[in-house]
């Protein structure tokens, strides 16, 4: 995330940044073009995201043994993994109207992920910062300055979201 002149980083991922309607709109429109190939960019980011961030893979049974890029492309695991990211992402972009569900869908990843799968809540922050770059390389031409600041908005949100329901069950860092 790029930094906001005069803003402390910390201070930013601790509070929800405001989405306007005009934002909305380039989120939703940019959105409907990624997800139609969600499939693809979906494994495209899981295995960005591994590839950079290896100590992810703990949390993989099925594929943390994977080192090959082209072996986790080809694994029915990663994708079916992918295609749920990108769903739960695609369900937040559904309800950027609506903050009740937003956070309901939010804290439903959250709880899974902090009770079930104990994953740490950075992760979050690493995924969701790996997913912008690659959307922003299959889409270069539509990823515009206005374009990415709307989306680093997301960003932020789903990981401090998600951050305050690892708070809300306990987790300890």
């Amino acid at each position: 995330m790029e930094k906001v002149q005069g803003e402390n980083d910390t201070e930013r991922w601790d509070r929800l940044e405001e989405i306007t309607e005009s934002e909305r709109g380039i989120i939703k429109e940019t959105w409907a073009r990624v997800y139609a190939n969600s499939e693809d960019i979906g494994v495209a980011i899981l295995i960005r995201f591994f590839v950079s961030c290896p100590s992810a893979k703990e949390y993989f049974s099925q594929f943390k043994h994977m080192e090959d890029p082209l072996e986790m492309e080809g694994s029915v695991q990663l994708r079916k993994h992918g295609r749920r990211v990108m769903g739960a992402v695609n369900s937040v972009v559904e309800n950027l109207e609506d903050a009740e569900k937003l956070t309901t869908v939010l804290s439903i990843v959250g709880k899974s992920h902090a009770l079930k799968h104990k994953v740490d809540p950075v992760y979050f922050k690493i995924l969701t910062g790996v997913m912008l770059e690659v959307i922003a390389e299959y889409y270069a031409k539509d990823f515009t300055p206005e374009v990415q600041l709307a989306w680093n908005k997301v960003r932020n949100n789903i990981y401090t979201q998600v951050q305050a329901t690892y708070k809300e069950t306990g987790w300890k860092q």
